[in-house]
């Protein structure tokens, strides 16, 4: 682990060892890094944050308060992660007979600049695309396409968001080429397939 200037973690909380943290992350009140868990730079993990084993974060990561990462996700750059959301790793889990270990648990991915909303759900196996946006509350149960906005429960597309944040005014339905500019930062999007892109 580097120097401990080099990041802060709070009194009250746990990093266990074998624990790779980047440069200004800081881990705030009661919570747990657990073991083989690598943490980029400049993040922050609200209170009651736990991080299970082998987990991997990217920068700039923001977890909020009561959020569990499960060993099986990754977080890459940027990722927002709001209060109280929730990650799972096994598809059919049982009490009386536990599948513990890597080989039970289910891979999710979440890609750089997503959002995930306050009490949403999302159900492992699952990619999350770049800039994408989870509505709170939603229950995520099937992939997720860059810029995409996903609302309910189920989770079900339900527009495009821009980088900065904004709902495009793009609808999911029509031809691919269909275009749109952002009216808070101008950036450009078109339709493309299933998804769009920024051009």
């Amino acid at each position: 682990m580097p120097d401990k200037k080099d990041y802060f973690i709070h009194e009250s909380s746990y990093v266990d060892h074998n624990v790779e943290i980047g440069a200004g992350t800081k881990v705030w009140h009661f919570s747990h890094v657990q073991g083989g868990v690598r943490i980029g730079e400049k993040c922050s993990l609200g209170q009651n944050v736990n991080v299970g084993n082998n987990v991997k974060i990217g920068n700039f990561v923001k977890i909020q308060n009561n959020v569990s990462i499960y060993e099986g996700v990754e977080l890459e750059d940027y990722v927002f992660c709001g209060p109280a959301m929730v990650f799972t790793n096994v598809l059919n889990p049982r009490s009386e007979f536990p599948q513990r270990g890597s080989q039970f648990y289910v891979k999710t991915l979440v890609k750089k600049s997503a959002s995930l909303g306050a009490n949403s759900t999302i159900v492992c196996g699952i990619t999350i695309g770049c800039y994408a946006f989870v509505g709170a509350g939603a229950v995520v149960t099937k992939d997720v396409p860059d810029y995409g906005l996903v609302l309910g429960n189920p989770a079900r597309l339900a527009g495009w968001m821009c980088a900065c944040g904004v709902k495009l005014d793009l609808g999911i339905d029509g031809a691919s080429g269909d275009t749109t500019v952002c009216g808070k930062c101008e950036r450009r999007y078109r339709k493309k397939n299933l998804t769009i892109e920024n051009y």
